[in-house]
């Protein structure tokens, strides 16, 4: 079993912003990306953990993102905030372009953010959980490189394609889920390769389309969406929806940075937001409390609700502070020299 180091959240705050401002981050964006990591690894999403560190340097490093880009703020019409985050990271853009989703969406009802030309790494479910705090309904998505193959297929074309959604619930933790339409997120197979660890044959094929167990031959092969069709068909709508729509590219038309400088990684993101209070008007707390009986019969039937798992974690963390692989933290370590 590997050796492992906890840290408290503030000691991993500060190894976080060290990491990425001695590697060229503006500290407007170390601090977006920071509280993005480290929500993740609180809450123990360790594939979207503080381990992503080492993706954002590696990429400023192959200059696959402008560490310095200003978001521009857009206001594109009334239910629609565009922001062109200028090759920048996507989270920074998120944080500066949310106030005015928040207020568009408390004024129509139904409001979307569109996050152009940005570098993507993070998890979704800080930002719709960021909205559904708000009292909001949170919907997000962004496509990704090309690492999945199309149900049927053989050779990558979809990327893993998240999706999350948050549903405030009244007095307690929101309902939030967020996924990868591939059968795992391309973090949980890397995460296997650094531990030597093989994976089970369903998640990927490789480069001559067999199944396969070897990390390795998955990542040079193509993952496999989850549910076979079903999946494939959600993928490519999030492809539709947070690339042509926007304005944006299909994730396949991007490629993540190289050490030859040639790599394309910035694509879209869209968020929606859709507020209960202007659906419902008066009646919103009373429709609120209703959806309250969906949540409790599936806890009814010892059921476990998406993302049970990690408020617990992070209630462990926020008392006991964030485990991590020695060998993780002082690859990080390194990093800040």
């Amino acid at each position: 079993m590997s050796e492992e180091i906890t840290l408290s959240l503030k000691d991993a705050e500060a190894l976080s912003l060290n990491v990425l401002q001695h590697n060229g981050y503006s500290q407007a964006h170390a601090e977006a990306i920071t509280r993005n990591v480290l929500a993740a690894q609180r809450d123990e999403c360790h594939s979207h953990g503080l381990y992503r560190l080492i993706g954002c340097v590696n990429t400023a490093r192959n200059g696959g993102v402008d560490t310095h880009a200003t978001p521009e703020i857009i206001d594109q019409a009334a239910s629609v905030v565009k922001v062109n985050a200028h090759q920048g990271c996507s989270l920074l853009a998120f944080e500066q372009g949310k106030q005015s989703l928040v207020e568009k969406a408390n004024r129509t009802g139904i409001a979307a953010l569109a996050i152009n030309n940005s570098f993507h790494f993070s998890a979704l479910w800080p930002e719709v959980e960021a909205l559904s705090s708000e009292g909001l309904i949170g919907i997000a998505m962004t496509p990704s490189h090309a690492f999945v193959a199309p149900a049927g297929g053989t050779k990558p074309l979809l990327g893993t394609n998240p999706i999350a959604f948050s549903w405030p619930r009244p007095g307690g933790t929101p309902y939030t889920f967020d996924f990868a339409t591939s059968v795992v997120a391309r973090g949980e197979i890397e995460l296997h390769k650094r531990a030597g660890k093989t994976i089970p044959s369903d998640w990927a094929i490789d480069d001559k389309g067999s199944p396969t167990s070897d990390p390795a031959a998955a990542l040079a092969g193509a993952m496999l969406t989850f549910g076979g069709y079903k999946g494939s068909a959600l993928s490519t709508m999030i492809e539709l929806l947070a690339g042509p729509l926007i304005g944006d590219v299909l994730g396949h038309e991007t490629q993540a940075a190289n050490e030859q400088k040639t790599g394309k990684p910035f694509h879209g993101e869209l968020i929606i937001a859709i507020s209960p209070e202007v659906f419902l008007g008066k009646d919103a707390e009373h429709h609120l409390q209703h959806a309250e009986v969906l949540f409790d019969n599936i806890l009814g039937q010892g059921a476990r609700l998406p993302s049970q798992r990690r408020f617990k974690a992070r209630e462990n963390s926020l008392q006991n502070g964030v485990t991590l692989p020695k060998a993780l933290f002082d690859e990080l370590v390194e990093l800040t020299h």
